[in-house]
């Protein structure tokens, strides 16, 4: 945890408390007594009032009344969260109503200078997803499902879960172990151990019609759920060696699962490892669409059969005969 984080959050903790001793925060927080009591030091110099108490068990006493120091954003870090917001429009985020409202707080907060440079910004800059002919910050419009925020909810709650999909006409219910949610081309996709076939499975979110708690007494342990998936482990069957070219193609998209090692520290050559599961079509399709993607610059190690001739078969497809 980074210095500025930990230190505000241990203005939340004593903030809430009318005593506190330095032990505690070393026990809560995981830091050394030096360490605690340099963040005391800058706690009380932005102005929040505590008073020590002397003695082999004494600590701090917090001031009635005392409240948490006004937060205040500089330049830079307004722009920052603009910035931020206007990246992520229309990538059907959850909490978007309120992500609105925070928008709304923070054009509040800032200066009519500040708020003149984001206007500014507004029409200046455009990312993906971004209409160009309406670059309105406030117009979040493209909502999620609307089963992710129950179900985020929930799995803040609790990771085992009973969930309910729907797929055409046809309803089935799985007891999960949930493991990601994540979110990939455009879908909500989540990620869980199944508890009944005791093996991983993705389910997508646009498919769910309901989640409930999973019964206590019917769990298999997390511990258990980790063994059984460290010895499902898949066997590499795609290596690769990606030089710059590759790499930057890479940057800018790969398959979640997917991920490289580089082999020197300019960061200009990589292995890439992994597994591909030639008995799905569609994985196929993508795996192979995504090889021809990152271009020339790759070598092959090791790639499964199927790939390679589904590498050829694509090839063929993009040759007009004269």
């Amino acid at each position: 945890m980074k210095k500025v984080e930990r230190v505000n959050i241990i203005m939340r903790y004593i903030n809430n408390r009318a005593h506190f001793t330095i032990s505690e925060l070393m026990r809560e927080f995981n830091i050394s007594r030096s360490t605690a009591i340099r963040d005391i030091r800058e706690i009380e110099a932005m102005g929040v009032p505590l008073i020590a108490e002397v003695g082999r068990d004494g600590g701090y006493f917090v001031m009635h009344n005392s409240v948490l120091p006004v937060v205040r954003f500089t330049d830079h870090e307004v722009k920052a969260l603009f910035i931020a917001f206007m990246a992520t429009r229309n990538q059907q985020l959850p909490y978007l109503k309120s992500r609105q409202s925070l928008a709304e707080k923070l054009l509040g907060l800032i200066s009519e200078n500040q708020q003149d440079d984001l206007v500014l910004l507004n029409q200046i800059l455009l990312f993906e997803g971004t209409n160009p002919n309406n670059p309105d910050l406030l117009d979040l419009s493209d909502i999620p499902h609307p089963m992710l925020e129950k179900l985020i909810q929930m799995l803040l709650l609790d990771s085992y879960l009973l969930i309910i999909i729907k797929e055409e006409k046809v309803i089935k219910s799985y007891s999960i172990y949930l493991l990601h949610l994540y979110h990939e081309k455009g879908l909500w996709l989540i990620e869980g151990f199944d508890l009944k076939e005791e093996k991983k499975q993705i389910f997508p979110v646009d498919y769910l019609s309901d989640v409930k708690s999973y019964p206590t007494q019917k769990r298999l342990s997390k511990k258990k759920i980790l063994e059984k998936l460290s010895k499902q482990e898949e066997v590499i069957n795609l290596f690769l060696e990606l030089g710059p070219k590759a790499i930057a193609q890479f940057k800018k998209y790969h398959p979640l699962k997917v991920s490289i090692s580089y082999t020197n520290p300019y960061q200009t050559t990589a292995i890439l490892k992994t597994f591909i599961n030639v008995n799905k079509p569609e994985e196929l399709t993508e795996i192979t669409n995504w090889l021809l993607f990152l271009g020339g610059d790759i070598k092959v190690r090791e790639v499964p059969e199927e790939v390679l001739n589904k590498v050829i078969e694509l090839c063929g497809s993009l040759v007009t005969p004269r």
